[in-house]
């Protein structure tokens, strides 16, 4: 997928049709690895890496609005980001836009001291 910036933190990440039903795909915007799925219901985006040990959560499963860890199992809610089976922990959630076939994703830049 092509990522081009739109604005400071308005990024287009691809057109919809490169996403299919219930897939993710990994882009990297501003620096940062980030998964973009569509769920069925409209898509969403979230940090990459899978908080327990860095796992691909775009490779996971997708299923009732969250993603499935492909290396063990913990599960994150897409929309915010939690982790909601397998373990504690969360990653960034994404806002993401659709416009005339395109995705754009809102990625804010890292928080001052280091956080995501």
């Amino acid at each position: 997928m092509i990522v081009a910036a739109v604005e400071a933190t308005l990024w287009r990440v691809g057109r919809v049709a490169d996403i299919p039903v219930l897939e993710g795909r990994s882009v990297v915007v501003a620096g940062r690895r980030i998964a973009v799925f569509n769920t069925g219901a409209g898509f969403a985006a979230i940090d990459a890496d899978c908080p327990h040990r860095g796992g691909p959560l775009a490779d996971g499963i997708v299923a009732d609005g969250c993603v499935t860890c492909p290396l063990h199992d913990w599960r994150v809610d897409l929309r915010r980001g939690e982790v909601v089976a397998g373990g504690e922990g969360a990653v960034r959630s994404h806002e993401v836009i659709e416009c005339d076939g395109e995705l754009l994703l809102r990625v804010d830049p890292p928080t001052p001291g280091g956080g995501a």
